[in-house]
């Protein structure tokens, strides 16, 4: 999955230094990072290659020693250029992929926090913890992540794809939805597959979890069994297909990045 990094290693200890000369600097415009293209694959701009003010830079996290920090946007300059935040999922190598959706999650919290929401007043970074903190009325924020699961739906030898309504991504995908204010995540799991496919289910079992930094959300996948009649009543606001597939007939389509894609190839092969 895309944070599955091995043999690199991240490390999201908050430090706020200061960028040193091996420091790569990752400049966000709206949707797009600023990188370039090598035979070895994408890198980003080290702090000799950029020429703004140290104190411009915000510390984001290390991998492998180097640190990251993460600059307010510029224009495109030598060999880089932007590079949609989507088409980061096939980039290699995929440590690098990686540290780029993780810093376009970190900037899209910085740029929604800058002003407390509860007086107005603009907001500090602390200097122990990733927080930003009101020195007037002492409003603490932390960074944003939303629970959501990913849902399973066995019958046997057949499981529930569907594809999604409305959305740039076609590929067979597994029921999906976020958390609730005081549902416990099992009863999301329940939620999600009554809504979007009208289906009951038992025996639910955890199987991994995923941060995903496209939409600040903490996956948890789950497998579950149909739990009475197998008739699909599809939520057509959210989804365009729904429907029941054999193990046999499950075409894989391999990728290393989503927990999705993972969860369907471990039931084809696994038999789960």
């Amino acid at each position: 999955m895309i944070h599955n990094i091995e043999p690199n290693v991240f490390d999201n200890n908050y430090r706020p230094d200061m960028p040193d000369a091996n420091s790569f600097i990752i400049f966000i415009k709206d949707t797009a990072v600023l990188l370039k293209e090598t035979e070895d694959g994408i890198i980003f701009p080290r702090l000799n290659e950029t020429d703004l003010p140290h104190s411009s830079y915000t510390y984001l996290f290390t991998i492998d020693n180097h640190k990251f920090f993460l600059a307010p946007a510029a224009d495109s300059t030598g060999d880089f250029s932007y590079c949609s935040v989507m088409e980061l999922r096939n980039k290699k190598p995929k440590h690098m992929a990686f540290a780029a959706a993780t810093a376009y999650q970190l900037h899209n919290w910085y740029a929604s926090n800058r002003y407390c929401g509860r007086c107005g007043t603009k907001m500090a970074s602390d200097k122990k913890e990733r927080m930003l903190r009101c020195e007037n009325c002492g409003n603490m924020v932390y960074p944003k992540i939303s629970p959501a699961v990913i849902v399973g739906v066995t019958d046997g030898d057949r499981l529930l794809l569907t594809k999604y309504a409305g959305r740039v991504y076609k590929n067979y995908a597994l029921i999906a939805g976020f958390s609730e204010i005081g549902e416990p995540i099992e009863d999301t799991v329940r939620r999600e597959v009554l809504e979007e496919a009208g289906l009951r289910i038992k025996n639910i079992r955890f199987y991994k979890s995923q941060p995903w930094p496209f939409s600040d959300t903490l996956l948890m996948g789950f497998y579950c069994d149909l739990d009475g009649c197998d008739a699909i009543v599809m939520d057509e606001t959210e989804l365009a297909v729904a429907k029941w597939i054999r193990r046999e007939d499950i075409d894989i389509c391999p990728d290393d990045i989503s927990l999705t894609n993972e969860m369907i190839i471990h039931f084809k092969v696994n038999k789960e």
